[in-house]
Order: structure tokens, then C-alpha cells, then sequence
């Protein structure tokens, strides 16, 4: 079963910067198309930004202009630079396939953007 471990949260001021990563421990890795994630509290998950396995890139109308996301298909990883951050970026965040498939998540990283 493939596995995502998502790092690189933390706590950061408004207009901070972060950057996650994802590990994800599967074979033939770079034919997935994949997406981050994140889920505030009484919230329900939501889908950030996506990258095909061609590199193609969306994003969420929310973090336009603001976060990037890459994959290095050698190292099987995932980031999402995270720019301008604001208190309303503040959740959980998770990798996963996208469209996700079946019902597993890793256990996300916590991002908080507070003063």
C-alpha cells in the first residue's frame, strides 16, 4: 500500500514562508498525478494544488500567486512552497494522489500562521 509522510510544518508569522514535503513510498511513482491537501479544524479537507505526472500545475483560487508546487520524481518527494502565508492558511496538510484514491492519509503536517 502507498504511503505519504508529509513534513515540514510549523508555526509562522503572517507573510511567512514554509515549505512542505512529501515522501511517498511508491514504485513507478512519477505516472501519478499528485495533490496537496489540508483540512482546518470544523472544516472539511480541501484540495490546495495539483501537479500531473507531465508537470502541469493547478491551484486553488485561494493560494494563487501565493504557493508552489513540485515533484522530483527521483527522490519520490512532493513539496508546496507555501509564500504570504495568512492566518486563514492555518491547517493540516496532506499529500496524496489526486484524485485521491480509497481512504488513506498520511498523517499531515501542521501548519500555523499566527503572531
Amino acid at each position: 500500500q502507498v504511503q505519504f509522510v508529509e513534513s515540514g510544518g510549523g508555526l509562522v508569522q503572517p507573510g511567512g514562508s514554509l515549505r512542505l514535503s512529501c515522501a511517498a513510498s511508491r514504485s513507478m511513482f512519477s505516472i501519478y498525478d499528485m495533490g496537496w491537501y489540508r483540512q482546518a479544524p470544523g472544516k472539511q479537507r480541501e484540495l490546495v494544488a495539483s501537479i500531473t505526472s507531465g508537470f502541469n500545475r493547478n491551484y486553488a483560487e485561494f493560494v494563487k500567486g501565493r504557493f508552489t508546487i513540485s515533484r522530483d520524481n527521483v527522490k519520490n518527494t512532493v513539496h508546496l512552497q507555501m509564500n504570504s502565508l495568512k492566518p486563514e492558511d492555518t491547517a493540516v496538510y496532506f499529500c496524496n494522489l489526486y484524485p485521491v484514491i480509497g481512504h488513506y492519509w498520511g498523517q499531515g503536517t501542521q501548519v500555523t500562521v499566527s503572531s
